[in-house]
């Protein structure tokens, strides 16, 4: 979580971009503070676009006199010249308007367009609506998977070495459990009743383990149907997960490449809302979840080859409590947001997804966040550097960082999401048992089966993120159960950071800093409710 002020650029760094522009722009353009373009990739193309104005602007307020400005920015910019128009979308929560070209831009253009559209004065940011994505999966070979049920969480002695303290003790599997998140210390404490986290990913899926008491309460945000798969555009009541495979046509030839192969479906969402809360524990069956007498929200916002910005924005607003045009507005508003996702680009002050954190933070969400797979700083991600959220790094069962996991001053803490190979080191060759975190997964290839009733292994910073999101909502629940009032966003990092676990391996070295340590479960609920007013963020009585 950011705590300068919100005045700030986002992400530690204020970048004015200065883009190749395109060679067909009728006058000359210029680097523009105003204007995000770190989010455009010399491959890429782009043709939806988000325009914030100023408050009390009449193009904020008049939709015909701000595409006017759009129509005279896409003139300006040449593009008329080859059929180029531009067209409303719809206004984004945060106040951001969503509109689209007739064609994708490659980035020069559309790098030529946003520096025109940015010539109007009224105009406070211009960023490009791009695809984020989940973490790419590190999956457990098939071989790993358990094959059998037996009483009392019968897989939690055995796989799940994330959710113990990191006291060295031997695992099952061998290994000295450095890297544990201490979540059941803090079961003594609180179970995450009467706290709501909401998983914003790719929905969740009926499983004989996982509770989706309020998977109908969700929503699916998604507004394009390529990527919902669904047959319109639009958006619809409930949170399930309908699938995200690339094997097939269309999605097979639009998103996948050498670099980035087909794959089945990731039932990602049910995996992360297990960890955080939504696996039923204590019932003779499979894992444990962490905050498990939580409510979990899910929220789908990831389909066939990602989800865009533009949607996880509003879906931010919406889990937290807020208004959006044309939504119901949410009964369940989260104490707690997880987003294990991201894309490249930097977060900015104006940039649709930083706003919606801020008004969730306002509206008294925590929000948690998937520092990134790419072994890079996590400065160049989003919304991993975006102020007001909980950016979180992974480390595997030694405690250290895990080999993938992207680091640097965004991040402020790291939680358990496995290190895939022996001892946490990639070099071995060897992949363990505990180098995953285990939950619940559905067995479909492509469309859900209903139940599911299998159990996976994968390993990420989304995986990270949620012991972190599950861990904030034990804090919250255990100061409801006092009747003391929930903490803030800015108070709950502060107790995050104090009593987070430092472990022998080095956390903070200066180019591969992942925050204050390890989350510790234990201590953070107990600093929760044991503090004082002159305590960590001056806690509330």
């Amino acid at each position: 979580m950011r705590t300068r002020l919100a005045t700030r650029t986002l992400l530690f760094v204020s970048l004015a971009v200065a883009g190749a522009f395109s060679a067909h722009a009728a006058t000359p353009t210029v680097s523009n503070s105003r204007v995000n373009l770190s989010a455009l990739k010399d491959t890429g193309t782009y043709h939806r676009f988000i325009v914030t104005y100023s408050n009390g602007s009449l193009q904020r307020s008049d939709r015909t006199v701000m595409m006017q400005g759009i129509n005279g920015a896409v003139r300006r910019a040449g593009l008329d010249k080859t059929k180029v128009t531009a067209s409303f979308q719809r206004k984004l929560a945060t106040g951001s308007d969503l509109v689209r070209t007739s064609r994708a831009l490659n980035r020069d253009e559309a790098a030529a367009l946003m520096n025109q559209i940015a010539a109007d004065p009224t105009v406070l940011d211009v960023t490009p609506d791009v695809m984020m994505y989940r973490d790419p999966l590190i999956k457990a070979p098939a071989l790993f998977q358990p094959t059998t049920f037996t009483p009392n969480d019968t897989y939690y002695p055995f796989y799940q070495w994330h959710l113990k303290a990191p006291d060295g003790a031997i695992t099952y599997f061998g290994d000295a459990n450095h890297g544990g998140a201490n979540v059941s210390g803090a079961w003594d404490i609180a179970d995450g009743s009467n706290v709501v986290i909401a998983v914003l990913d790719t929905g969740i899926t009926e499983h004989v383990d996982v509770d989706t008491s309020l998977a109908d309460a969700g929503y699916d945000f998604i507004s394009d149907a390529f990527v919902s798969g669904r047959p319109t555009d639009d958006r619809v009541p409930g949170g399930w997960d309908l699938g995200d495979w690339t094997t097939t046509e269309p999605w097979l030839s639009a998103c996948t490449s050498a670099s980035n192969p087909p794959e089945d479906s990731s039932w990602h969402g049910t995996h992360v809302a297990s960890t955080a809360g939504a696996e039923l524990t204590d019932n003779a069956r499979g894992m444990a979840g962490i905050a498990y007498n939580a409510k979990i929200l899910p929220v789908r916002v990831l389909g066939h080859c990602g989800g865009y910005s533009s949607d996880i924005a509003d879906a931010i607003v919406w889990a937290a409590g807020g208004h959006v045009d044309g939504v119901p507005d949410n009964q369940h508003p989260a104490d707690v947001i997880n987003l294990s996702l991201g894309g490249s680009g930097t977060c900015r002050t104006y940039d649709q997804t930083g706003w919606a954190v801020h008004v969730a933070n306002q509206l008294g969400a925590v929000v948690v966040v998937s520092a990134g797979n790419s072994n890079d700083d996590a400065r160049n991600y989003s919304p991993a550097s975006c102020p007001g959220v909980i950016t979180v790094a992974s480390t595997g069962i030694t405690g250290k960082r895990a080999y993938y996991s992207n680091y640097g001053m965004a991040v402020e803490i790291a939680a358990p999401g496995g290190g895939v190979f022996q001892d946490d080191d990639p070099s071995t060759g060897v992949i363990s048992y505990d180098g995953f975190v285990w939950q619940a997964l559905n067995n479909g290839d492509t469309t859900p089966v209903s139940p599911g009733t299998s159990y996976s292994g994968y390993a990420g910073t989304s995986q990270a993120a949620p012991h972190v999101a599950g861990t904030v909502a034990l804090m919250q629940s255990a100061r409801k159960a006092l009747g003391l009032r929930p903490l803030k966003p800015l108070q709950v990092l502060a107790i995050l950071r104090k009593t987070a676990m430092r472990p022998s391996m080095s956390l903070r070295d200066y180019d591969h800093s992942i925050g204050a340590g390890i989350v510790d479960a234990e201590a953070a609920v107990e600093a929760s409710v044991n503090g004082t007013r002159n305590g960590p963020g001056g806690l509330p009585r």
